[in-house]
């Protein structure tokens, strides 16, 4: 069965950023699982599947508008130290908030006397990846998963 909208699809993935450096992998791991056209993938990675089997290997270097785009400057922002309820902070610690496009993660980027400045870029905005990719399983989803929008199992609290 070839991937197409309306499939699971379950595939194991090494991903490297430009230098080479491995970012993430679930080789070693259950492999990722997702509902092929809802969008719960980059749509680079998701187009680059699209019309594979299982048992297909390959690798995809995907630009940052197809991943997870380009550094927004406007996303970054010096706030006080104030808005963290006397919290000893860390350049790196990461905390949800409510940013320009909806919910997200800011992340502290330098700590200046009483000034943050906090990022709201994704941590892999602006960055080439490059995926190697092995498709482990294809099937047709559910109804009840097309409805939900994603694949049902380990973690899904629908059941």
């Amino acid at each position: 069965m070839q991937i197409t909208d309306k499939t699971a699809v379950s595939f194991h993935y090494t991903l490297t950023n430009d230098s080479g450096e491995q970012l993430d992998s679930s080789r070693g791991e259950e492999p990722l699982l997702y509902l092929h056209g809802a969008g719960n993938i980059i749509s680079g990675l998701e187009a680059a599947l699209a019309g594979k089997s299982v048992g297909d290997s390959f690798k995809v270097t995907i630009p940052p508008v197809d991943a997870y785009g380009e550094l927004a400057p406007d996303m970054v922002q010096v706030v006080s130290k104030k808005m963290f309820d006397g919290m000893d902070l860390e350049i790196g610690m990461q905390f949800h908030a409510d940013v320009s496009h909806g919910s997200g993660v800011i992340t502290i980027t330098e700590i200046n006397g009483d000034d943050v400045t906090v990022d709201g870029n994704h941590p892999l905005a602006g960055e080439t990846l490059t995926f190697d990719v092995e498709v482990v399983d294809v099937r047709p989803a559910t109804d009840d998963e097309m409805a939900h929008g994603h694949i049902h199992g380990t973690g899904c609290d629908h059941h």
